[in-house]
């Protein structure tokens, strides 16, 4: 029997703004405990904070520590922006091999050793665009990699590494033609080609402006829901906004299913596809993993999430003076 190709989780676990959402409100003080009862619903989940700062050694042997009790469990990380939104954006590959090479020493083979490493994420700047020396400093950091032991993907976010049609359609979504991500764009055939010979995914992305590619680059799969609010993303948003940030968005089902047939699609080319939301907000990312779960009949432990929108100032105000005058 074929084992589980199709993992759905959350990018992050640590959010106050999950406490009587998804966390119960006796856990509001007792963070240490929220890995444990994440783990119970979730089988994976995005390590967001390898991002910001790269981990000790003592916070790496407690992620390893807190899955080992979990059968099954795994972690994806991400490459530190030390990496992939200063050095490579600078132009520096060697700095830029150094410390990924580095990351993978310390954090990613670790997890690997324990039999816990999911996939390793680079997440591109917006402002590294393909020109120049672009791709080679890409093709630098990956070959300082150890692509061929551990699983990697790397999530574009300007539209130079798109194929002509893709790059419009990326400049439409853009201008307002569409209020989510536009499908058949594919990458620049020479960027496909560096990340297929190297077994590197290329992330499919659903999230304002970027196109959402289907070109399989790699024996592993890897998808990230943003979200859709492309007003704030783009800095658009309105002052009486009750969102908490640009994650702060509910797919709809209509939404999800039509990812279904383009997940099955993957899971039949590849050995493993790794699903994360990064809608955090208020437990929304959770909400909708089990929903996709529930569409691509993965079995899981459920719970309602209650979203408990909050009241703008000017909500509570109409709505308590249209009280008052009932």
């Amino acid at each position: 029997m074929r084992a589980m190709t199709v993992l759905v989780g959350c990018s992050g676990w640590s959010y106050d703004d999950w406490v009587g959402r998804f966390y119960p409100v006796e856990l509001a003080k007792k963070k240490g405990e929220w890995f444990d009862y994440y783990a119970s619903y979730f089988t994976t989940v995005e390590i967001n904070s390898t991002f910001y700062r790269p981990p000790g050694e003592f916070q790496v042997r407690s992620w390893i520590k807190k899955a080992k009790a979990k059968e099954g469990f795994e972690y994806s990380v991400k490459m530190p922006q030390l990496v992939t939104h200063k050095s490579m954006v600078n132009g520096d590959v060697m700095k830029s091999a150094e410390m990924a090479s580095s990351f993978e020493r310390t954090c990613v083979l670790p997890l690997a050793e324990e039999g816990i490493l999911g996939c390793v994420l680079l997440q591109l700047s917006p402002y590294f665009k393909n020109d120049g020396r672009s791709l080679s400093i890409l093709e630098g950091v990956l070959d300082s990699l150890s692509c061929d032991e551990h699983s990697y993907a790397v999530e574009f976010r300007h539209r130079s590494w798109l194929d002509r049609a893709g790059a419009r359609a990326e400049a439409n979504a853009n201008a307002g033609a569409s209020s989510g991500a536009k499908a058949g764009a594919e990458l620049d055939s020479a960027v496909q080609d560096a990340l297929s010979i190297r077994n590197v995914a290329n992330v499919q992305i659903d999230g304002p402006g970027f196109p959402i590619t289907s070109e399989e680059t790699a024996d592993h799969s890897y998808i990230r829901f943003h979200g859709r609010n492309r007003d704030i993303w783009y800095k658009e948003e309105k002052e009486d906004d009750y969102r908490l940030n640009r994650y702060d968005y509910l797919y709809d089902k209509k939404q999800l299913e039509a990812w279904v047939p383009r997940i099955r699609s993957a899971e039949i080319k590849a050995e493993k596809v790794r699903v994360y939301f990064n809608n955090h907000a208020r437990s929304k990312a959770v909400r909708n993993a089990f929903l996709l779960m529930d569409m691509l009949m993965i079995e899981h432990k459920s719970k309602e999430i209650q979203l408990q929108d909050q009241y703008t100032l000017g909500s509570f105000v109409k709505d308590l003076s249209t009280a008052c005058s009932l």
